[in-house]
């Protein structure tokens, strides 16, 4: 990048930081995986499920508010992995996050494609199931998935993933806009359907509150733990809110606040969704795209499941909006660092927009969303994500072992001993364990699909990382090569902190 070249402007405060976190968390977690959870694995304890994930994340989020507070650039956890582990666990991250904003926005187009058919029954309409049914479908019983090839391709999904793409790249100004609006329409319908379904509840339907196991992850405390898995991504929206920081007035302050602010909100709200959901609902009808949509038809109010309808699509449009800000922010990063083409760094010059990154990676996503179900499109995404949040949780305990006492005016609490130059601090530590617990039951359930015949999941992650493998050698080292772990700038000391 020539020193001419349009730059990201510094123009986001804590209230935006605040918006794209709740925008980017609030979406295919409520929407769409709440019901598959529900009804594949957890039952009604699928509020205790998302209460694990969350509070895993809560753990990560406090690593991530720390490290952008003292790194503040985009690219999130790439940049940190980078400056405190060097090039090539940097790619390694970098890629499994190109991954996780593919796939998730993969996930959220086919829940987009489902309430969209969802309303226009209500409005006397049908969407052709060849053109809202993915390629692959995902069936089977006994907390074990079976995939088999349909006769399909989700054209609608895949249109949703491209139109949001085409928003971001027309410029930051305009796509912030939008998501405000769209995040106050969905927290509202959100609120809208707990205060209302609240009152059409029948309890029956959360006993027993965790069903008997029926094998495998069927269920019991098994299936809760799986839930949480499968549920972990749901809030990896925040992690958005880290590649905003060099584009943030004030990062030290505005980035904590941020991702505190966002995970709180969303926990809080997740939780109540799920409670009235399967209030509604047996848990067992809930393993579809619109979860939401079924329940809000049991109330009986017609009118009323339009609008909540609506609102989920404005919803989960909120969300692709942000991941395609994500995603592109990672993307210009990696592209500044010469492991990917400079095409992904270019900022257009008027609209301060990464425009070509945002058109080619919404390309991409739509494949995905064309040809995926969403029990695959889930459970690669979770699987990446537990990585990441262990590498950045690392990242931060050796950012501690190098610098004990800078003045960053965001610290996790809780201390922790500090042995051969490593931070072994009780956050970090603890919210690496929580990774590898959420983990473990997607690798187990994924060899389990690989010993059935079910290969695709094993085998679209094995030749995603061979893909990756040869990029870096035959393209990103070469052009990196002058990289390494870089000394840390030390923000100024400041008096206050905040929490």
């Amino acid at each position: 990048m020539n020193g001419a070249a349009p730059a990201l402007r510094r123009g986001l405060t804590w209230r935006s930081l605040l918006v794209l976190g709740i925008a980017n968390i609030l979406g295919a977690g409520v929407y769409v995986m709440t019901g598959t959870a529900a009804a594949q694995y957890a039952g009604p304890a699928v509020v205790v499920s998302f209460g694990l994930a969350g509070a895993a994340c809560v753990l990560v989020g406090l690593c991530y508010a720390e490290l952008a507070a003292c790194m503040p650039e985009s690219g999130s956890a790439y940049t940190y992995c980078r400056r405190m582990l060097g090039l090539g666990p940097a790619w390694a991250l970098g890629w499994l996050l190109f991954l996780e904003f593919s796939a998730g926005a993969a996930l959220l187009a086919v829940g987009f494609s489902g309430y969209l058919g969802s309303l226009l029954g209500d409005l006397g309409l049908a969407l052709p199931a060849a053109l809202s049914t993915p390629l692959v479908r995902a069936g089977g019983s006994g907390g074990q998935v079976a995939l088999e090839l349909g006769h399909g391709i989700n054209l609608v999904a895949g249109l949703a993933v491209l139109a949001a793409g085409a928003v971001m790249a027309w410029g930051i100004s305009h796509s912030s806009r939008a998501n405000a609006v769209l995040v106050v329409i969905k927290v509202a319908v959100l609120v809208g359907f707990v205060a209302v379904g609240a009152g059409a509840v029948d309890a029956s339907h959360w006993r027993p509150f965790v069903p008997p196991n029926e094998g495998g992850f069927a269920y019991g405390w098994q299936g809760v733990m799986r839930a949480a898995s499968l549920l972990f991504f749901a809030f990896l929206g925040f992690e958005t809110v880290s590649t905003a920081a060099a584009e943030t007035a004030d990062p030290q302050r505005d980035v904590p606040l941020g991702i505190l602010g966002s995970l709180g909100v969303c926990t809080l709200l997740y939780g109540l969704v799920a409670v009235v959901l399967t209030g509604l609902v047996p848990f067992r009808e809930l393993g579809v795209p619109d979860p939401i949509a079924i329940a809000v038809d049991r109330i009986g109010m017609p009118g009323f499941a339009v609008l909540i309808k609506v609102g989920a699509l404005a919803g989960l449009a909120s969300v692709l909006l942000a991941n395609a800000f994500g995603h592109s922010r990672v993307c210009y990063a990696m592209a500044r660092d010469g492991l990917l083409p400079g095409l992904f760094a270019v900022v257009h010059a008027r609209r301060g927009s990464l425009w070509q990154a945002n058109l080619v990676l919404a390309a991409l996503a739509a494949v995905g969303a064309a040809l995926l179900p969403i029990a695959v499109i889930a459970d690669i995404v979770s699987f990446g994500v537990a990585f990441m949040f262990s590498t950045v949780a690392f990242a931060l305990m050796r950012l501690r072992g190098g610098q004990p006492h800078a003045g960053h005016r965001f610290r996790v609490p809780l201390g922790g001993p500090t042995v051969r130059g490593t931070w072994l601090g009780v956050v970090p530590v603890l919210a690496i364990a929580c990774s590898a617990a959420m983990v473990l039951p997607v690798a187990l359930d994924i060899l389990g699909q690989l010993r059935r015949g079910d290969w695709l999941p094993a085998l679209l992650l094995g030749a995603y990382g061979a893909l990756g493998a040869a990029l870096y050698f035959g393209y990103g080292r070469a052009r990196a090569r002058g990289l390494a772990v870089a000394s840390l700038p030390v923000p100024p000391a400041s008096t206050g902190t905040v929490a």
